[in-house]
Order: structure tokens, then sequence, then C-alpha cells
């Protein structure tokens, strides 16, 4: 007797996963932090290109690339200092007393200029690590401790220079060995064919390509953006807050020493009371370019538009023509109109599906 037919059983379906959403490249390039900025940057050049036909040469363009250098450079370590949540005040008198430890120090012993700018660089590292260190030691905001630096700096700055020189400006050390040197990596010009720029502009696009690969290929970026959004949470997997933060401190010290540098190799001596009040400015440039004041959020590239918007101005209204009295509302309705877009730009991308 046969056995009877049986009918092979179906295997039963795995139901599948829902497919991701995936949203429009016009939404994915709105939330990007800097897409604001963006906007307001093309915004400002088109109006400077409209009515300064000096705007418009490349000679006037080269001097807006230089003039958002000088702002960009410590800005792009600012932005990743707020991005880990904290700031810096004691940034612009930090560049100051770079220029100032080297060039005082060098002029006096007759020294090689690079041995300090070395030993400088020491020094700026310090400053930096000290900050970080009480932040992180004492859990005041870094607002009161870097705004107690400032003060502390900027009195040693006057102080020493007045000691040392009997005057509030350095020496001039362009006699010194080891100069032309120095001043061809730090405040060189180079001729790029159709145009000839200072070289910190190289630098600062430098900087700022090294910033954004930190910020979104490492794992140090990611440490970064977890320690600004949360940083007791970030500690609960396992995240180095501690080395994180002073890390960042260093790096605005690092950035802040690097201009400090070009300041002495480009005029060859130091006032000392220069830099009081950049470091709002490179606060400034940071939020414009989609930094939050709470952390968590932004981008080096964010800070670098931040800082061409304000090249674009401080240059654009001079070959403008206008009364240099007006100089700082102009520019203050220029950021505001930057920060406004930049926020209406991302609550669309936060709604846009």
């Amino acid at each position: 007797m046969s056995s009877p037919a049986t009918t092979p059983t179906q295997p039963s379906k795995t139901p599948e996963a829902p497919a991701p959403v995936k949203r429009s490249l016009a939404s994915r390039v709105l939330t990007r932090p800097e897409i604001g900025a963006v906007v307001a940057a093309i915004a400002i050049f088109v109006f400077f290109f409209a009515i300064a036909p000096a705007f418009r040469t490349l000679p006037s363009f080269a001097t807006v690339l230089y003039a958002s250098s000088t702002i960009g450079i410590v800005a792009v370590g600012v932005a990743l200092l707020m991005i880990g949540g904290e700031f810096d005040l004691s940034s612009g008198v930090s560049v100051v007393t770079s220029a100032l430890a080297a060039a005082l120090v060098t002029y006096q012993l007759s020294l090689n200029m690079w041995v300090w700018v070395v030993l400088s660089l020491i020094v700026a590292l310090g400053i930096g690590f000290i900050n970080g260190y009480l932040v992180v030691k004492t859990k005041i905001p870094s607002f009161l401790i870097t705004l107690s630096t400032f003060f502390m700096l900027r009195g040693i700055n006057l102080g020493v220079t007045k000691a040392t020189t009997g005057t509030v400006a350095t020496a001039n050390v362009s006699g010194l060995d080891g100069f032309p040197a120095a001043k061809a990596v730090f405040a060189g010009n180079v001729n790029l064919g159709f145009i000839t720029v200072n070289i910190t502009v190289i630098w600062w696009l430098l900087f700022v390509a090294i910033g954004s690969w930190v910020l979104l290929r490492t794992k140090v970026g990611n440490w970064i953006f977890a320690v600004g959004g949360n940083a007791d949470s970030a500690r609960a997997v396992g995240v180095p807050v501690p080395k994180v933060k002073i890390g960042l401190f260093m790096c605005v010290s690092f950035l802040a020493w690097f201009y400090g540098m070009h300041l002495l190799f480009n005029f060859s001596s130091v006032q000392s009371g220069l830099g009081i009040g950049n470091e709002f400015i490179y606060i400034i440039a940071a939020v414009v370019g989609g930094c939050l004041l709470t952390g968590g959020y932004g981008s080096a590239a964010g800070a670098a538009v931040g800082a061409f918007i304000f090249g674009m101005t401080t240059q654009g209204i001079v070959f403008a023509g206008f009364d240099p009295n007006w100089f700082y509302t102009f520019l203050g309705a220029m950021l505001l109109l930057a920060v406004l877009v930049n926020l209406y730009v991302k609550n669309y991308a936060t709604t846009r599906r």
C-alpha cells in the first residue's frame, strides 16, 4: 500500500522591515548646520557686488579672503569648542600673548626666531590646558573661567611689555635670525596664478578641512558632538569627557598661537593691547555658521562661512564708500540677518520630510 502523497509545506514568510524613509535632496541639504550661513553669505556678496564696483576685482577679493582668514583661523577652534558645549573668552588676548612671548624673549636674548616660535606654542597650549582643566575639575562654567583668564592675560600683556620695553609695543624683530623663513610660513604671499593671497588663507582652508574631517569622519568627532549634546550621557557610554574638553580648549589655544605668529611676522612688532574684543567675533562667526550656544550642533565649515561673512562686511563697507562710523551698526544688521536666515532654514528643515 502506497503512502499518501504529502503536500510540501510552504516556508513561512518573514515580515519585511519597513524601508527607511528617504528624504529628498533638498531636505538633506537644508539640515546641514551651515546652510543658513551660506544663504546669507550669497545675499551679502550679491549686495556688495551690486553697489561697490571695487568689490568686483580680484585684488579686492583677495583682501576679503585675508580679512576672513584672520577671523576664520581661530573661529575653527572656537566652533569645535562650542560644539563640545563650552566657550573661550580668552581666545582674543591669547593671540597677543603668544606673539608677545615670542617677540619679547627672542629680542631680549637675541635668539633665533624659531626658538621662541616653538616655546610660545608651549605657552599657548599651557593656557588652553589650564582653562580646560579648571573647567572640568571645578565645574565652574567656562564663561567665568575664561573671562578670568582674559583679564589676567590682558594685564600680563600690558604690564610685561611696558616693563620690558618701556612702551606698549615690542621692538621690531625683523632683523633677527630666522625671521624671513618664519615670515614665509606665517605671513607670506602665495601666487595662485589668477590671484595672489596671503598664506593665512591657505592655512585657514586647511584648518577648516581638518576640522571638518575630525568632526565627520573620526571617533573624536563623535565624542565632541556627544559631549556637547549631553556630557552625562556621553560619560555613561565611555566617552572621556574631561580629555575631550581639555583637548578642545588646547585646540583653540593652538589656533590662537598660529594667528599670533602671523601678526608678529606680518608687522614685525606687536601692540600689547591688540586682540581685545576679537573673542566675541570668533564666537559670532561660529554662531552665524550654525553652532548652537547650547552645544552639540554645528560645523567647522559653517564657522568658515561665518568668518567669510565678516570679511565681506568689513571690506565691503570700505569698498562701497560708506561712512565708517556706521560700521558696527551695519555689521550688526548683517550678522542679525544671517542668524535669522539660519534659524528659519533650520526650522524649515526639521519640519520637512
